[in-house]
Parts: C-alpha cells; structure tokens; sequence
C-alpha cells in the first residue's frame, strides 16, 4: 500500500496525525486479538465438553433404543431457544441462557412407567445437542471477529505504520534540503550584495 503525500508542512501534519492515531490505537487492537482468541479458544472447549456429554446421553439413549418404537414423539417439542447478546472485546457475541420446551399433558397412567424418564431423556438430549450447535457457531462468529482483528493488526504493524514512517522520514529531509538549499542561496546572494556594496566603495 503506497501512501500518497505532497512534499509540504500540511502534508507533512496530515501524515504524523495518521501515523501517531495508529502508533496509539495498536496496542488496544493486539489486545483485541488477544481477547479474542481466548474466547475462541473457551468456545472450542466448550464444544470439546458438551461433545463428551452428548456421546454419554446418546450411550444412555441406546441402552434403551428397543423402547422408544413406543415413545410418543408429538409429546415433547423444542418451544424456544433463549439467548442474551454481551460485548466480548467489543464483539457481540450470543450467551446461551437455555431452551424451553413444549410439553403436552399426557396420562401417566395410560403410558409405560418408563415415559417420565424418556421425556427427561429427550429434554436432556436436545438441550446438550442445541447447546453443542450454539457453542459450534460461536466459535465461527469469534473466529471470524479474530481474524478480522489479526488483519487490521497486521496491516497496522506491517504496512501502514511503516509506511507513514517512510513517508514522514522523505518529507523532512526533502524539507531541510529545500531549507539548506534556500539558506545556501540566501547566503550567497548576500555574499554578492557585500561584494557589490565593497565595489562600489
């Protein structure tokens, strides 16, 4: 990325504003980054966890595989899903607050003793699955956020602050030659009028 510039003072403030706002803005979009990929690094975590769960209530969920051909499945329905927004290093991000379900009064009586815990079963199962699925998109929104952030980082770090350096660097040296130049004929031209005053005398 080249940044254009004038050989002139305004240019010259215009580039030093630029690179001092970027040189201050770094160190908090490093720890941006950081934030971040720490977060990232609790959702994948938590996948880890609710993945182990998940394969423990499927095992529980098989050892009873030969009785659900009779459960009822119009019981029990996911009604919703809660969730809060919270700022994460200035990421919204989703917090999972839990799922409520539907559940259509049924007689105990009339149902297999086994049906209570089904449901209980079902509820847990869904609940973990849906969980497990929220934690898996959290993970790509944060990720993305991350390497969004690491690219800014990057570019600061490795393009634009070097360039601005650059920049401001060949303005004031073209500054101070024009300055010396405009000395050097200054004094010349007042060694020709001394020389023309001492002539004349």
């Amino acid at each position: 990325m080249t940044i254009k510039f004038q050989y002139n003072k305004t240019s010259l403030q215009g580039l030093e504003k630029q690179f001092k706002m970027r040189v201050r803005a770094l160190p908090t979009i490093k720890n941006k980054e950081s934030a971040l990929r720490i977060e990232v690094k609790k959702a994948k975590d938590e996948v880890t966890r609710l993945d182990l769960i998940l394969q423990k209530k499927l095992e529980d969920y098989n050892s009873m595989a030969s009785l659900w051909g009779e459960f009822d499945t119009s019981l029990i329905k996911v009604k919703d899903v809660k969730l809060a927004m919270k700022k994460i290093a200035g990421v919204k991000t989703p917090v999972f607050e839990g799922v409520d379900f539907d559940i259509v009064s049924f007689s105990i009586f009339s149902k297999p003793k086994w049906f209570l815990d089904g449901m209980t079963l079902v509820k847990e199962l869904a609940s973990v699955g849906i969980e497990r699925e929220f934690f898996n998109q959290k993970v790509i929104l944060l990720d993305y956020a991350r390497k969004k952030t690491t690219q800014k980082v990057n570019l600061f770090e490795k393009v634009q602050i070097p360039g601005y350096d650059y920049a401001i660097r060949k303005i004031k040296r073209f500054l101070e030659d024009e300055e010396n130049l405009s000395k050097s004929a200054q004094k010349i031209v007042k060694s020709r009028q001394q020389i023309g005053k001492e002539a004349e005398e």
